[in-house]
């Protein structure tokens, strides 16, 4: 039996608040392993200014400070996670819908021709 290792997929990781750092987000994520997609501006910004540094597992027990505070103010993580992969889930789902009635309808419109 074979076994791979399993890559954590990070998916447009672009910082969206413009009151954060360009960078925030794909400078937390940086690991063995793992894959990021990024959008070409990001991209850019990373070759201008970014650190190719282990990041992800850097200060651990911060993080977990940091769950433990949210639960103490009721906020349920686990909620927000399975929220979260729901608006996701139904995101691709749209997306993907999409293209294919538009691929419908240009293959209709070619099949009419």
């Amino acid at each position: 039996m074979i076994a791979f290792v399993q890559r954590p997929l990070w998916a447009s990781t672009s910082t969206k608040n413009p009151g954060y750092p360009d960078l925030l987000c794909v400078d937390s994520l940086i690991g063995p392993d793992t894959v990021d997609t990024l959008p070409e501006a990001t991209i850019a910004a990373f070759g201008a200014h970014g650190t190719v540094a282990r990041t992800i597992d850097s200060d651990v027990q911060a993080a977990a400070e940091v769950m433990n505070r949210l639960a103490r103010l009721g906020i349920d993580m686990d909620d927000v996670g399975c929220t979260l992969e729901d608006q996701g889930v139904a995101s691709f789902h749209d997306s993907f819908t999409h293209v294919l009635t538009t691929l419908e309808a240009k293959a209709a419109r070619l099949a009419r021709r």
